[in-house]
């Protein structure tokens, strides 16, 4: 397989599950007090799982390598500072837009670093991309319920989501030819992104995983980690 036809198939794999969750989420009467309750808080802490995976197993060991300890310290700490920034705008704004907002900052950093590493010819490109499209499943999902809940119609949703997986080749496009050959800006990218991504999975995902009389939903994030292990050590 050529770099040029593993950038497209990956990153559009990657891009894809957004809609998919979306679609999924669009199901109706089937079961639906338990879609809206253990189905969700399972789906939501299942992309949690996910995120630390990909900050833990992918983000934080690549992106350190090119940059010197203190670069990571630094970058790790502005990635924290920018979407705890991003987080009080998107509060302060009620327009539906600030949820897909918050649902692509984290997916945007991530499919560019997936281009460059695609460039480079290093490991973890399937990885990641694998990571990306398990965790953009559920986010998916549970924002097109929020979309939803705020009075949007379905088929607006999901022109919406449609429109973002189109990024995911894109924005691999422009890490794989812009990017790939500047490796210090690759690591202060990743580790950028694994900040923010801790920060998104502790402030928005992790309140929303608990549910009353039910302990079920936490194993979510169990097995989307579990997930993201297993593909690491395939990977070898």
């Amino acid at each position: 397989m050529t770099p040029i036809v593993e950038l497209i198939i990956l990153t559009s794999i990657a891009g894809a599950a957004i809609p998919m969750g979306g679609l999924i989420a669009s199901i109706e009467h089937i079961r639906p007090q338990w879609l809206e309750n253990e189905f969700r808080h399972t789906v939501i802490a299942f992309g949690g799982g996910a995120l630390i995976s990909a900050v833990a197993l992918v983000l934080i060991p690549e992106g350190i390598k090119p940059i010197s300890t203190g670069e990571s310290v630094v970058a790790f700490a502005c990635g924290g500072l920018f979407f705890w920034g991003l987080q009080v705008l998107l509060d302060r704004s009620k327009s539906s837009a600030s949820q897909l907002v918050a649902m692509l900052s984290d997916f945007i950093p991530e499919v560019i670093a997936l281009g460059a590493t695609i460039a480079t010819g290093g490991g973890g490109a399937m990885l990641l991309a694998s990571i990306i499209a398990l965790q953009n499943l559920p986010e998916g999902f549970n924002s097109f319920r929020e979309f939803l809940d705020s009075g949007m119609s379905k088929s607006k949703i999901l022109w919406a989501f449609f429109a973002a997986a189109f990024l995911g080749p894109l924005l691999g496009a422009f890490g794989f030819w812009m990017l790939s050959d500047y490796p210090r800006v690759m690591g202060w990218m990743q580790v950028f992104a694994a900040s923010g991504i801790l920060y998104l999975v502790f402030e928005d995902i992790a309140p929303q995983v608990p549910l009353k009389r039910s302990s079920f939903p936490s194993l979510g994030a169990v097995l989307g980690f579990l997930l993201g292990l297993l593909g690491k050590l395939l990977e070898g």
